[in-house]
């Protein structure tokens, strides 16, 4: 059984209402506040929360109260470097580092975007950035606190449902804008996010929002099948037509049968693009260049082409934030003019390594299991050590393999 979250989001979602949820899922503020105060910001805001009633609901608001100093004024923001590195320093556990330096590059990445500059130059505003820092990385404190479980590459299993998009204009830094803004349609795009529209002409999803729900969502849509043991309000700071409420369905996966896993089901892009002038020697270089870019897969097939030439289908099987970057290596070491793209959905087994002491040396082996299963389905010895082995002691390969296979199963107990 997984801890799993579910964000059900009529009325959108930001960084304040998101933490209101988790604290009225019980993440004590004194926990939130201390972890905060380790990223060297204790001076400039003060954390608080209240139950206030949204349409006659009774429900939790987090306020971020900044602290003015005057003499700060050389803070007038920070840029991501800076930010980066005060999560850094802040000694977090782990994970909370890991998602929070990825949502705030998230929030970097699209504001640069927007604006045509680079994420490194992306500046928050002295308001902006602490607001901003005390939201990203105290939900994800929070999801940390509430013991979310992790999938095979360390993400939240957080869901959320499609996202209203709002209407109408909204005031801010760089003057009036309308809703959604720059920042929030951006990281729409970057993820492929659902959206509806429910008719309310405000800004429902902002940047902080929308970088969370972006970076740290495993799907959007329907709630997965779970059980619901306790749900948290947090109130979004306008009132509107409907209750003004961004809920967290809080439980457990319940899917029993490891068959039946949805960890071990995630979203893949699929690249292709068939290529019937280039040098074969390039590919091996292309091969290597996507690997290092964080590639899943890579492979090619030979194919006949148009007159009658023959060439090779590339596929490369990436994540999606790894899709710029790997069509980026193929425009750039491929003659391709177009590369077509999929979103496909790749059941996984979590794989670890193990290291199996052997009379020559040792060895890792990957061994795979159901998510959150204690069966192992298949073990594998690592290729490159094996190998390493045979030559060293002048042994047949598969003899390598074989006796690493053995110990394994002898250190089982099996």
């Amino acid at each position: 059984m997984s801890k799993i979250a579910y964000l059900q989001c009529p009325t959108g979602i930001s960084g304040d209402m998101f933490l209101g949820a988790l604290v009225s899922l019980g993440v004590p503020l004194d926990y939130l506040s201390e972890k905060l105060n380790a990223l060297g910001i204790a001076s400039e805001y003060k954390l608080r929360a209240e139950s206030v009633h949204r349409r006659s609901q009774v429900t939790t608001q987090v306020f971020v109260d900044l602290v003015h100093h005057h003499h700060h004024d050389h803070h007038h923001g920070r840029h991501l470097p800076e930010i980066e590195e005060m999560i850094i320093n802040a000694n977090l556990p782990a994970r909370v580092e890991c998602w929070s330096l990825a949502v705030f590059r998230q929030l970097a990445v699209a504001e640069g975007a927007v604006h045509g500059i680079s994420p490194q130059k992306v500046h928050f505003h002295e308001v902006g950035a602490i607001d901003a820092i005390v939201d990203m990385v105290g939900v994800c404190l929070g999801l940390d606190w509430l013991g979310i479980d992790i999938d095979a590459q360390g993400w939240p299993l957080l869901y959320c449902s499609a996202l209203p998009t709002g209407g109408g204009t909204v005031r801010a830094a760089h003057g009036v804008m309308a809703v959604p803004v720059p920042a929030v349609l951006k990281l729409w795009e970057m993820r492929g996010c659902p959206v509806y529209s429910n008719g309310i002409d405000k800004e429902l999803v902002t940047p902080t929002g929308a970088a969370i729900a972006t970076t740290l969502v495993r799907n959007f849509g329907d709630p997965p099948p779970m059980t619901v043991k306790k749900v948290g309000l947090g109130a979004g700071s306008l009132d509107l037509s409907i209750p003004n409420i961004l809920r967290l369905w809080y439980g457990e996966s319940s899917s029993n049968s490891p068959l039946e896993n949805t960890e071990d089901i995630e979203d893949v892009t699929v690249l292709k693009t068939q290529i019937d002038d280039l040098n074969p020697q390039a590919i091996g270089y292309i091969f290597d260049a996507l690997f290092a870019a964080g590639a899943l897969d890579v492979f090619t097939q030979p194919i006949g082409m148009k007159k009658s030439r023959p060439g090779i289908l590339l596929t490369v099987i990436c994540h999606i934030e790894k899709v710029e970057v790997c069509e980026n290596i193929l425009f750039r070491e491929t003659t391709t003019l177009g590369i077509r793209r999929n979103r496909e959905k790749r059941r996984i087994l979590q794989r670890k390594f193990e290291e199996v002491v052997t009379n020559y040396g040792t060895v890792r082996v990957k061994v795979a299991r159901y998510a959150n299963s204690v069966d192992v389905i298949n073990v594998h010895p690592e290729y490159e050590d094996c190998a390493i082995l045979a030559r060293e002691h002048n042994l047949p390969l598969r003899e390598v393999q074989r006796m690493v296979l053995e110990v394994w199963y002898k250190d089982q107990g099996i």
